[in-house]
């Protein structure tokens, strides 16, 4: 892999994540953190929602609601972060976070993403580049089965990967997605 590709990667993440943060503040300022009421499940299924909307627009070619696909790998992204922030933290009977503490975690999580990203390009040689969105698509829906399989096992989990490192994966596979949709003008 090209140091040329590799640079480009990292600015296209690091756009895609000012993007999907621009978003979040904006919904910071009209709800607050009203979100920390959700537990885990409850917040993968937002993000299971929002996949399969994905997929039916992808499917049906067509939609009746104003509101496309990128808004929606936006929100999956979004929702991770704030699932990965649950995990840490637990849920809270009122919103209890102010904006600060948001973004701090919000950045720190983001970053953890990057990094794995980083990780895992140096070893499959960027392989994300030559799939379809539809493939991401696809992928993000079976990491959040693997994920509500794991809710329903109360987190324990025999020989696979725990419920943050497949939010991770779906954070990195939403990315790629926004990459190819929103900066490099893929349609699907």
């Amino acid at each position: 892999m090209s140091k040329n590709v590799q640079t480009n990667t990292s600015e296209q993440y690091n756009l895609i994540k000012e993007l999907c943060m621009k978003v979040f503040l904006a919904k910071m300022k009209d709800y607050g953190s009203a979100w920390r009421i959700l537990r885990p499940p409850s917040l993968t299924d937002q993000i299971y929602i929002k996949a399969q909307r994905i997929r039916s627009l992808q499917d049906k070619g067509t939609q009746k609601i104003d509101e496309g696909i990128k808004p929606e790998f936006i929100g999956i992204v979004n929702y991770c972060l704030m699932a990965i922030i649950q995990i840490e933290l637990g849920h809270s009977d009122k919103p209890d976070l102010s904006e600060e503490q948001v973004v701090k975690h919000y950045n720190k999580y983001y970053e953890k993403a990057y990094e794995l990203m980083q990780n895992k390009n140096h070893d499959y040689g960027e392989a994300w580049r030559k799939m379809r969105v539809s493939s991401l698509t696809d992928i993000i829906l079976m990491k959040l089965l693997r994920i509500k399989q794991i809710e329903n096992n109360k987190g324990k989990t025999s020989i696979s990967e725990g419920i943050d490192a497949n939010l991770y994966d779906i954070i990195n596979y939403a990315v790629f997605a926004l990459i190819k949709l929103e900066l490099e003008g893929e349609t699907e």
